[in-house]
């Protein structure tokens, strides 16, 4: 008897679950680009919002209050990308939002816990000064960031949760959302 109860229990639980879609915001200039996520996504039982630019993505972003949003870097400008997601992360609704960035940008990795410190070094360094962007993770802790220098030449960090390469892979996509999906739910 007991375990039949505790069997519906576990029926419940898992159709209450499976009811509520987690909401993942893609934010990209190329549709082809967006087709390809939010196919990868809905077969994998996501509810998908798609924007094709920073002024799009931050109204859908407030009106639909996703689990995660996946951000191209660069759109309609070289910064648009991240401009977008330092607001995001300056936001009080929505900082503790998830952010994957979505580049063919080379990501630098490190081993120091503090990835703006290591943006930091990477600038300093004559071998990565010319770069306008830098893409920093750290291999230990999983933290990552980005620094870019504006139309001013001045130097704007923001953190962000990860990185994904260009051209999309289901096989790397999902398991990076799932992580800090389930990250979120555990902070």
């Amino acid at each position: 008897m007991k375990v039949q109860g505790s069997f519906t229990t576990l029926k419940t639980i898992n159709a209450l679950t499976m009811n509520t879609k987690k909401k993942i915001v893609i934010v990209d200039d190329d549709i082809d680009i967006i087709n390809v996520v939010e196919a990868i996504l809905t077969a994998k039982g996501y509810e998908v919002f798609s924007a094709n630019d920073k002024i799009q993505g931050i109204a859908l972003l407030k009106k639909v209050k996703p689990d995660l949003a996946i951000l191209d870097v660069m759109m309609t400008t070289h910064f648009e990308g991240f401009e977008l997601a330092k607001e995001i992360v300056e936001d009080p609704e929505l900082k503790n939002m998830p952010v994957i960035i979505q580049t063919s940008i080379e990501v630098l990795t490190t081993t120091k816990p503090s990835v703006q410190a290591m943006a930091r070094e990477f600038r300093r360094d004559p071998a990565y000064s010319d770069l306008r962007v830098i893409l920093v993770k750290d291999l230990v802790t999983g933290n990552a960031g980005v620094d870019y220098l504006n139309e001013h030449d001045e130097s704007i960090w923001f953190p962000v949760n990860a990185f994904v390469r260009k051209p999309v892979s289901a096989n790397v996509l999902i398991p990076e959302i799932e992580k800090q999906l389930t990250e979120k739910n555990e902070s």
